[in-house]
């Protein structure tokens, strides 16, 4: 993978890092080799990822966002992971596909970028390609991913720049996950399903409900649905105090299910379509181990 000493600009953080194959010093701490924690059939996607043989996920370490509550903390802030050449990505991309996959999911990839593209032109399955995402993008570096991405699965994680920044250190994030949502859509169009379900095209939002912000819930839906409208959006309750969230005021609690039912209920109010993952589903048995599980 060919360096870039000028300074990397992939995420909205722009800090121009400069990186080699190994090593990084931009705020992701990644070098431009992919570094990936399992590759293997994920279950627990929505049903129109998922579906019934699995979704072949690709978890890449290091993360735009690295989130201080992340169920995946090992990888956003821990790094944990191995290090792939681009061929031997590629050839992780057929073995997925070869073990029945309905899709390529590649879970925060954007660090690796350049590395994911150029697998991607040695070997494109025959299956989707999912962009599975914090929703932290620059709508530049989306553009590069036009005619590659099948599918996009952004989340939209906050309203209040505020709240942003004390979680993510991000204080833009609800402006640039709005500019990348409008340009994954325009990208995508309306979705597309297959006879089994499947989505094949299009843009599917998520939105965890977090204890204590259920205001700003509604309010991220109301602009879904005024700003993309028919965009599926997946209303999820499963919020688990992982990585930092106990040392954060409010973050150390589960999601009610009375705070789940009040965002619930504008959802359907608003017409918004989607998916439901309700507070009963949390429970970290539904976290991967991040063991090297397909990487080898």
């Amino acid at each position: 993978m060919s360096e870039l000493p000028s300074g990397c600009r992939l995420c909205p953080r722009e800090c121009g890092a400069g990186r080699t194959g190994d090593a990084g010093n931009g705020f992701c701490g990644m070098g431009t080799d992919p570094v990936i924690g399992r590759a293997a059939l994920h279950r627990w996607e929505e049903p129109c990822i998922s579906g019934t043989r699995g979704s072949g996920a690709v978890f890449f370490a290091g993360c735009t966002l690295a989130c201080r509550f992340c169920q995946n903390y090992e990888l956003s802030r821990g790094r944990l992971g191995k290090r792939v050449s681009v061929r031997q990505l590629s050839e992780i991309f057929r073995r997925l596909e070869g073990e029945g996959a309905h899709n390529l999911n590649l879970v925060t990839a954007t660090p690796f970028i350049p590395a994911m593209l150029s697998a991607l032109e040695l070997y494109r399955p025959k299956i989707p390609v999912v962009f599975n995402c914090g929703g932290y993008e620059r709508t530049e570096t989306l553009r590069r991913l036009s005619g590659a991405v099948d599918v996009y699965l952004p989340d939209f994680k906050y309203w209040s720049g505020r709240m942003a920044a004390l979680l993510s250190g991000a204080a833009d994030y609800p402006e640039r996950a709005m500019e990348a949502i409008r340009e994954m859509v325009r990208q995508t169009g309306a979705p597309v399903y297959d006879a089994e379900g499947m989505m094949v095209r299009g843009t599917l939002v998520r939105h965890l409900v977090l204890p204590g912000l259920t205001a700003d819930a509604m309010r991220i839906l109301t602009w879904l649905a005024d700003e993309v409208p028919g965009t599926p959006v997946s209303l999820m309750g499963q919020y688990v105090p992982c990585g930092e969230a106990a040392s954060i005021p409010g973050m150390g609690r589960r999601l009610t299910a009375r705070e789940y039912a009040r965002v619930l209920a504008h959802m359907e109010a608003i017409g918004l379509g989607g998916y439901r993952q309700l507070p009963e589903a949390a429970d970290e048995a539904f976290i991967p181990a991040f063991d090297g599980e397909g990487v080898e």
